[in-house]
């Protein structure tokens, strides 16, 4: 099994994914758990004072006024976590708690949260074991920490609440402790605000989407110079010397090589290019590295906010290295819900531009010769007609959850809670979106392959190499036939990485950026 270190220092994008997707196992490091208790230890020190101290000795957020004795304080952990595990909804997905889970360790990890070594190793433990907390969709404003989900999952902590299993069972979150030899713990000062007063959900969801954007940016390379070849276009206008030189935006300078890449070799591309049948392609072609290298250059910038929050510690308040535990206003999550919004933004331009080259292809005034609709026989066959209708749908969708969720704040907790991110809703919506883009991409993948096949001259060895890909799981150009399950496994194919690896296997190319998140920058 893969192991993962929970060094709070270097635990990478490509850990999170790891943990989150492919379960791999969570190793805790000596130093991390030395200097856990060397934070405890201050935490206890102040536990004693008479001085209140917010998160230890008082109430939370508009209660904070009231002392609260040590006799009520164990009361004070539980009432905490129990009532802020408020949310309601769909149950998110498993490999979003198992994200947010696991930024949350790393956090812990870090001593600033002040908890006792035993609450971080019993985390790591329910993680390990493929113990899932059943976390719902509503719940955080992005503020404040993500509260009611990652209450869900202290609670589990607790021994209270439901879980899936490792078996993928809902059950009581009690028996599945037990059944897999870990005791619940009982909380101490500070450590219920530790275990709920964190980014780690919006930032989980914004790891995961940026391992998927990058995957799927590259497909979108493909799918729009297999659609170039489809059409006749040209390739000429993505030569290197019309890029960096010319507007020096290195996403738009990274596609173009992409396609280029693709198109190399094309006897398609050959066959008509001293035709003088197009002064010039639309811009759903001609255009194609611009908008995709935008989003990638969207994506760099998304990166840099993930990097510098995968090195942070969320919490308040936090314990310094003077040994002082402070307030602060770092659980804002306005950093991650504007790069999320982002995301949502460039995933819905990217849709859109696939979908007007797949409509393209589609009317035969402006596919150069093709079908109507790819139709084997028009009028008795409708071809791609409805696929495209599907398709546009997505994008249309795509183009509401672009609407950012960042520009609303709704005041709450008796107005001290009165301006929030409402980053949690803008990881929702872009998961969605980005859902739609693969599966946008993959009708554009598979009229694009479709209309290729249907070409005289057959096409480069890059998108013949996709063609092949894709024809593992669908069969080619024929008569009308039942398409939601050939749509679905093309969608699986664009997802799971195996278009671009077909591609990659006879040319290189460029992904986004490297997939390692640094450190700040």
């Amino acid at each position: 099994m893969t192991t993962v270190a929970l060094d709070p220092d270097t635990l990478s994008l490509t850990d999170v994914i790891a943990v989150a997707r492919d379960d791999a196992e969570v190793i805790l490091t000596a130093e991390s758990m030395q200097r856990v208790a060397r934070c405890r230890f201050s935490v206890e020190q102040l536990a004693g004072a008479q001085r209140p101290v917010y998160g230890v000795s008082t109430g939370f957020g508009a209660l904070a006024q009231r002392h609260i004795p040590h006799a009520l304080r164990a009361q004070l952990q539980k009432s905490l976590i129990r009532s802020h595990a408020a949310g309601m909804g769909e149950p998110v997905e498993r490999e979003v708690v198992r994200a947010l889970m696991l930024l949350r360790a790393r956090t812990l990890a870090t001593g600033r949260t002040g908890v006792r070594p035993e609450v971080l190793t019993t985390y790591v433990e329910i993680l390990n074991a493929g113990i899932t907390p059943v976390v719902y969709e509503y719940g955080s404003l992005g503020c404040s920490g993500d509260l009611a989900p990652l209450a869900a999952c202290a609670l589990v902590l607790m021994g209270e609440g439901e879980v899936l299993d490792s078996s993928g069972r809902v059950t009581d979150s009690a028996e599945a402790l037990a059944a897999a030899g870990i005791t619940p713990v009982e909380l101490a000062e500070k450590e219920g605000l530790a275990l709920t007063n964190g980014t780690d959900g919006m930032l989980g969801m914004l790891l995961l989407a940026l391992a998927d954007l990058e995957n799927l940016l590259t497909a979108a390379d493909l799918s729009a110079a297999m659609s170039v070849e489809a059409l006749h276009g040209t390739g000429q206008v993505f030569l290197p010397e019309l890029f960096h030189p010319l507007r020096p935006h290195p996403g738009q300078t990274l596609s173009a090589a992409n396609m280029l890449t693709a198109l190399k070799d094309s006897p398609i591309v050959a066959s008509h290019q001293d035709s003088d049948h197009l002064v010039q392609d639309a811009y759903s072609l001609r255009c194609a590295p611009q908008v995709t290298g935008a989003a990638r250059d969207a994506l760099e910038f998304a990166h840099q906010v993930a990097s510098r929050e995968l090195r942070a510690s969320i919490d308040n308040p936090v314990v310094l290295d003077s040994g002082m535990v402070s307030s602060n206003g770092n659980f804002h999550g306005a950093p991650l819900a504007h790069a999320l919004d982002l995301l949502a933004i460039v995933s819905a331009d990217v849709a859109s531009i696939a979908e007007r080259r797949t409509d393209r292809m589609m009317d035969v005034h402006r596919s150069q010769g093709l079908p109507p609709f790819l139709a084997d026989d028009a009028g008795v066959d409708s071809g791609l007609m409805i696929a495209h209708y599907t398709q546009a749908a997505m994008v249309a969708e795509s183009k509401r959850l672009a609407a950012p969720a960042s520009v609303d704040s709704i005041p709450s907790s008796a107005m001290q809670e009165d301006h929030v991110s409402m980053g949690w809703g803008a990881a929702r919506k872009l998961r969605r979106s980005l859902s739609s883009l693969t599966s946008v991409l993959a009708v554009e993948l598979y009229a694009a392959a479709w209309a290729i096949e249907l070409r005289e001259e057959p096409g480069s060895p890059v998108t013949t190499a996709v063609v092949q890909q894709l024809r593992t799981r669908v069969p080619g150009p024929g008569p009308d036939r039942f398409l939601s399950p050939e749509l679905a496994a093309v969608t699986e194919l664009t997802a799971d990485g195996s278009v671009v690896a077909a591609a990659e296997a006879l040319a290189s190319m460029e992904h986004t950026l490297p997939i390692e998140a640094a450190g700040p920058s």
